[in-house]
């Protein structure tokens, strides 16, 4: 949420508070990204990842008709209680189940277990209750472009938005994006939900990430960063990478000490948040733009130049490492402590218990967050490019200095508050 606010903030107290220099952590990270790199260059001159390799766990049937009808039973009723319930956030769960357990818990999981969200998604439910129509073909090259609006509107309002943990605001919210939502997936069928539900993606494309997946009906343990190489790359996709990134870069600005010196404005911090997904737009494009000049001919490319879109689409599932790092590290004591106010608000727990982290469990966690998804977008885009480049070590040294440059910047940012 909008620090400005002083509601559902994130984490525990202030950046300040936390153990570290900032400076020093920065340089220390990205120089471990770029060790990282150089160690990767000379121990791993071939492709190592393999979705294929995998370790069966066995057959589970999991219950997901009842799973179904109870989460879509819980949207009903989070969206019943944001437009019903008290007016007061702090006794309306509603914003908390939008922000903490939707938002994050349920990114934090997919991680974990796959991609959670499309398989209990109510959208989903809803859609197969509804009379079956003939759906139309989506447009070519629609890909995932209406997910990154969807994202980009959502961090608005989590971010910006001074009414973003208002009830009514959220409850309208819910209504509205479900709305659009089931009218584009009564029209095209759906699969319009796997191109434009944002909660939807975000699971999936860090569902790709988790060490835990589902192939038929058997469940097998995968090297994580094998799921990347299954992630299409499909129009739009980048612009969701950057969405993300971008974002979670504004949130660290807008907590950061120079910020809260500005006067409130929400022109201003819808300009900051603009800013930084573009900052990071830049910064991906002008890597990808000076690898499509190193490596003019990928391997079973026709002759000619790789135009950049298409660098940056080829390397954008490398992203999510990095999108997953940052969530961790700005998202996580949000999520284990803020998350127990739905507990408490359904009378599960007393009160919330702050105890459960200290200002120096929080700075470890967030410091290797970073460094660790930079490192394993690096391991990544180094094993695709040893795929589907001529020169892979020369071509990927504009991404790996643009990664450096991230975590640096990712690292000043959260420690700045």
């Amino acid at each position: 949420m909008n620090p400005r606010q002083g509601i559902l903030a994130h984490g525990i107290g202030g950046r300040s508070d936390l153990p570290l220099d900032a400076g020093a952590a920065a340089i220390g990270a990205g120089l471990a990204v770029a060790v990282s790199f150089a160690a990767l260059a000379v121990l791993r001159p071939r492709p190592w990842l393999d979705p294929a390799r995998v370790r069966p766990l066995g057959r589970v049937r999991l219950p997901l008709g009842p799973l179904r009808a109870l989460v879509l039973a819980a949207a009903v009723g989070a969206v019943a209680t944001a437009l019903l319930g008290p007016a007061d956030p702090a006794r309306n769960l509603a914003p908390w189940v939008l922000h903490v357990w939707l938002w994050v818990g349920v990114a934090f999981a997919s991680a974990l277990l796959g991609p959670v969200w499309r398989a209990v998604n109510p959208l989903r439910t809803l859609h197969r209750l509804l009379p079956a129509r003939p759906p139309r073909p989506l447009p070519a090259g629609v890909g995932l472009w209406p997910a990154a609006a969807a994202l980009a509107a959502y961090t608005w309002l989590e971010l910006v938005a001074p009414f973003g943990a208002a009830p009514r605001a959220v409850g309208v919210y819910l209504l509205v994006q479900s709305a659009l939502l089931l009218a584009g997936a009564a029209r095209y069928g759906e699969g319009f939900l796997a191109r434009a539900d944002p909660f939807e993606v975000y699971s999936t494309l860090l569902g790709a990430l988790s060490p835990l997946h589902r192939d038929g009906g058997r469940f097998v343990l995968r090297n994580p960063l094998s799921g990347l190489l299954t992630v299409p790359a499909r129009p739009g996709l980048v612009a969701v990478a950057v969405v993300l990134l971008g974002s979670t870069a504004f949130d660290g600005l807008s907590r950061s000490v120079w910020w809260a010196t500005l006067p409130p404005s929400v022109a201003l911090d819808t300009a900051g948040l603009a800013a930084g997904i573009a900052l990071i737009a830049a910064l991906y494009l002008g890597a990808c733009r000076l690898v499509a000049g190193l490596a003019p001919v990928p391997v079973g490319a026709p002759a000619g130049r790789e135009p950049t879109a298409a660098v940056a689409a080829r390397f954008a599932p490398t992203l999510l490492p990095i999108a997953l790092g940052y969530a961790v590290a700005h998202y996580c004591s949000f999520l284990l402590l803020e998350g127990q106010t739905v507990l408490v608000l359904l009378g599960l727990l007393p009160a919330v218990q702050y105890g459960w982290l200290t200002p120096a469990a929080v700075a470890t966690v967030q410091l290797n967050a970073v460094v660790l998804g930079h490192v394993a977008a690096t391991a990544a885009a180094h094993d695709l490019a040893l795929r589907t480049s001529v020169d892979a070590r020369r071509e990927q040294v504009p991404l790996v200095v643009a990664m450096v440059l991230l975590t640096g910047l990712a690292i000043v940012l959260l420690l700045s508050g």
